[in-house]
């Protein structure tokens, strides 16, 4: 559970470095609004092109090696970022550290399934992703800190020394099955028995709906944690480094508690279904209330980021939810399936928030105005929007006590 919770908090870390430091990247770097949001989009993209042949992979030859084979790539992404010299540097390594964490947030999903079941799955996957928030904590205060110190190039090249110590430590302590429960290894597949997979996972009943809604619950408030709030509170309200990595810290703190008190209400409650609506419901009205009120006041836009994390905490379910949906031989292929649309929503909205925050021009001092982010945050909540209405219409809820 250790080594599952920092394998977890590295991905997260990687994936918010950019939000605590992005007015001094884009500085250094020249990077526009919608390079901005390309490069934090590219990790994810990544992680989305990874989904399917790690799914594979988690079939064949299991989480563990799995996880050790792609820490090379994301040992190497990381360091990239650390030189990086423009744009497509900088774009560069985020797509190759993404790839390196394809398989990260997905181990931790399939080894909790195997060693607790899949009924206890929310409830024990919700303490390594609550835990796991240190990663996003440790990209506020004391990443933004440690770049003053050593600046941003000194912060990402010991990250990449940090990658590869948890890599090798999840690799020296995890086991892919608990002792006397070994699954047989699986026989070689040729490509038609793959593909035979892959049509067997698009096909399982109740999946469309499910996918519709997990493509946006994560990515609407990791698009606004791990991006926009530090520019938003820099051009905005005009926050410092330092100021906006607490905010980002107490983001993550908020996102981490929410996740400890949802995870375990699926089984207490026996639904999946009426947890994911009313938490869609709050993180929709706080997106509104930050475009609408947000650039009222600074403790006002603060509280709102993060209630937004806080409500913003049942992706968990979803994944359960998914989960639940695929036997067991079809494990790895499903839940990368379903990972695979989280990544797409969060491929595609900090991409999307930069090309609206990037339609408004910069004033004299480079800021963009409140209502270039109020439009982002309207777009952001669009999204959400619609794949809850799909979910709320046709899902059919996912009951873990049956």
């Amino acid at each position: 559970m250790g080594a599952l919770t920092a394998l977890t908090a590295l991905s997260n870390f990687h994936r918010a470095t950019l939000g605590a430091l992005a007015p001094e990247l884009a500085r250094d770097l020249a990077l526009s609004p919608d390079a901005l949001g390309l490069a934090n989009g590219a990790f994810f993209l990544a992680l989305g092109v990874m989904q399917i042949p790690v799914g594979l992979m988690f079939d064949r030859i299991g989480p563990r090696r799995t996880v050790a084979l792609l820490g090379l790539p994301a040992v190497a992404g990381a360091a990239l970022q650390a030189v990086a010299a423009d744009p497509r540097g900088l774009i560069g390594a985020r797509l190759l550290l993404g790839a390196g964490c394809g398989a990260s947030f997905m181990a931790s999903v399939v080894l909790c399934a195997r060693w607790f079941g899949t009924a206890r799955l929310a409830s024990t996957a919700s303490r390594i992703f609550a835990f796991s928030q240190i990663g996003s904590l440790a990209a506020g205060t004391p990443l933004a800190a440690g770049a003053t110190l050593i600046g941003w190039r000194g912060m990402f090249a010991a990250s990449a020394v940090l990658t590869g110590l948890v890599t090798l430590a999840f690799h020296r302590l995890v086991r892919d099955d608990p002792p006397g429960q070994a699954v047989p290894p699986r026989p070689h597949e040729r490509f038609a028995a793959v593909l035979a997979g892959l049509i067997a996972v698009w096909r399982t009943p109740g999946l469309l709906p499910v996918l519709a809604m997990h493509t946006f619950v994560y990515a609407s408030a990791a698009t606004v944690l791990t991006l926009w709030a530090g520019p938003y509170l820099a051009d905005v309200h005009g926050l410092t480094p330092v100021a906006r990595g607490h905010v980002i810290l107490a983001m993550a703190a908020a996102q981490a508690v929410g996740t400890l008190v949802v995870g375990p209400l699926d089984l207490k409650l026996n639904t999946r279904k009426w947890i994911v609506v009313p938490g869609a419901c709050a993180t929709f009205a706080t997106l509104l209330g930050l475009a609408g009120f947000g650039h009222r006041s600074g403790v006002l836009a603060i509280g709102l980021l993060v209630l937004l994390c806080l409500v913003t905490c049942y992706s968990v379910v979803t994944v359960a939810h998914g989960r639940s949906l695929f036997p067991e031989a079809l494990a790895g292929r499903g839940v990368t399936t379903v990972n695979l649309f989280q990544l797409i929503g969060s491929t595609v909205l900090p991409i999307l928030a930069g090309a609206v925050v990037g339609a408004f021009p910069a004033g004299s001092t480079g800021a963009r105005p409140a209502e270039a982010y109020a439009f982002a945050f309207v777009a952001i909540a669009g999204c959400l929007g619609s794949g809850l209405l799909v979910y709320l219409i046709f899902a059919r809820d996912s009951r873990p006590r049956g």
